[in-house]
């Protein structure tokens, strides 16, 4: 059971008449009091979450009476969910109904969504191929508006030793990164090997010269320390670069 396609149409409807109903203090909330109870967001996420659609996942997250009015603006706002992920907290609240404390629950809903995709228990996954690790990390990287250096340590049989680690955010260059920070979480877990990994913002994962030379850098210095650079993943929009299958920095 959904909501009702009457209930729907009028809170994503674009008309002008529903939109400045949408404005208008006094008949907020008036569209969650007309849904019976096992109707509403917040019981079909308690019950039925994974059938539900975006907009009653939003609305039971904001809460309130004004819920759906209020997940209705936010999702015509940002368009998509990678839009809103992308969102920061200043344009959350410039919508009306948006306040600090939902575009906190918003923001945090996000956050952790993104790293229950690189999360795991019991049964560590290894990286084989370059594609193991962009399985991992684009999911946590590919909508990050600054470049993030992460990096994954490794054990002997190149499985993931803890959670991705973030080492450094910014404008990658061989000035500011230092190259011992990668090493420093691999040596206090005993690790055999990491993996090194950063992000464009532009979404084009391409290596630029900078790139490569960390790279290099990075090598390097793992030959010193004897725990070995598995690779360089660059994670672009849905895609990625493996320097080491490039033969950047590795040779």
């Amino acid at each position: 059971m959904t909501l009702q396609r009457s209930f729907l149409d009028e809170v994503c409807g674009s008309s002008a008449e529903t939109q400045r109903r949408e404005l208008t203090h006094e008949s907020r909330g008036y569209l969650l009091q007309a849904i019976p109870m096992r109707e509403r967001p917040a019981y079909r996420v308690s019950y039925q979450a994974r059938d539900c659609s975006v907009l009653e996942l939003m609305a039971a997250l904001v809460g309130g009476k004004d819920q759906l009015e209020v997940a209705s603006a936010v999702l015509r706002r940002f368009g998509s969910l990678r839009g809103l992920s992308r969102a920061n907290i200043h344009e959350l609240t410039s919508i009306y109904g948006i306040g600090l404390a939902r575009a906190a629950c918003i923001k945090a809903a996000i956050e952790m969504g993104q790293r229950s995709m690189a999360t795991w228990d019991d049964d560590a996954p290894a990286i084989q191929s370059p594609d193991d690790a962009a399985n991992l990390l684009i999911p946590l990287m590919q909508d990050l508006e600054q470049e993030h250096l992460f990096v994954l340590n490794l054990d002997t049989r190149n499985r993931v030793i803890g959670e991705p680690i973030e080492i450094y955010h910014g404008s990658l260059n061989t000035s500011l990164v230092r190259v011992a920070e990668l090493f420093r979480p691999a040596i206090q877990a005993n690790a055999a090997a990491i993996l090194a990994a950063h992000n464009h913002p532009s979404g084009d994962p391409t290596p630029s010269p900078e790139d490569v030379a960390i790279t290099r850098a990075i090598v390097q210095a793992g030959k010193l320390l004897d725990i070995i650079c598995l690779d360089h993943v660059i994670i672009g929009r849905g895609r990625f670069v493996s320097l080491k299958s490039k033969g950047l920095g590795f040779n």
